[in-house]
């Protein structure tokens, strides 16, 4: 198993006293994935299943230091 940061772009529309305008945000996701190709097909693959279209794009990848994710009991 291996981990992945792969950073988004997200473009968001703000409100605020003088209208409306477009903001870059950017957003670390943790992928599990056996290469940087294919960590970012997949968070194209989930942002595209979340409706997302030209709205985002994947601005960097790289191996993470993360060995494993403890999930809590349920």
């Amino acid at each position: 198993m291996r981990f992945f940061e792969v950073i988004v772009n997200i473009k968001t529309e703000v409100e605020s006293n003088k209208g409306s305008k477009i903001k870059n945000v950017k957003e670390v996701y943790l992928v599990d994935a056996m290469s940087v190709t294919e960590a970012e097909a997949r968070v194209v693959q989930e942002f595209s299943k979340r409706g997302y279209k030209n709205d985002f794009s994947v601005v960097g990848a790289k191996s993470s230091n993360v060995v494993d994710i403890i999930y809590p009991e349920k």
